[in-house]
């Protein structure tokens, strides 16, 4: 598997609800290969955004199994507030660890809009990669 296949995979996998540390990944490809970062940032950003989206969809399908009261009062409480306060403007924090997965989740739990969470999903998954990309190329340098 190539880099880029490598970083992908990686960056999909960090994404969903198992644990993963995509950046870590990226940090190592780069030293490896400092003159493809613009294709590794492009490349992690994709699969981490669709990894964040498989959340998304399990989300919808979680309403099947839990009601509004459920979720509201569980462990993910903290999440459904900051989605119910900031909407799809919540998704830029995607990136963070540990609220970021739950955020996903309970984006597509409470159905909002396909296209404009895939875009503030994609753009907090970009510039974290960025930031990374840019640290590891300025300390190399």
């Amino acid at each position: 598997m190539t880099e880029l296949g490598i970083m992908f995979t990686g960056a999909f996998l960090a994404a969903t609800l198992l644990p993963g540390g995509s950046e870590v990944l990226l940090v190592a490809l780069l030293n490896k290969t400092p003159e493809a970062w613009v294709a590794l940032v492009v490349v992690a950003s994709i699969g981490n955004t669709l990894g964040a989206m498989t959340s998304f969809y399990l989300g919808r399908l979680g309403r099947l199994a839990k009601s509004p009261e459920a979720l509201a009062t569980g462990k993910h409480a903290k999440g459904l507030a900051m989605i119910e306060r900031y909407g799809v403007w919540a998704l830029l924090l995607s990136w963070a660890p540990v609220i970021g997965d739950i955020l996903c989740l309970l984006a597509g739990w409470v159905r909002l809009p396909l296209m404009s969470s895939l875009l503030m999903i994609l753009i907090g998954k970009t510039i974290r990669y960025l930031i990374v990309a840019a640290a590891v190329l300025q300390w190399m340098a």
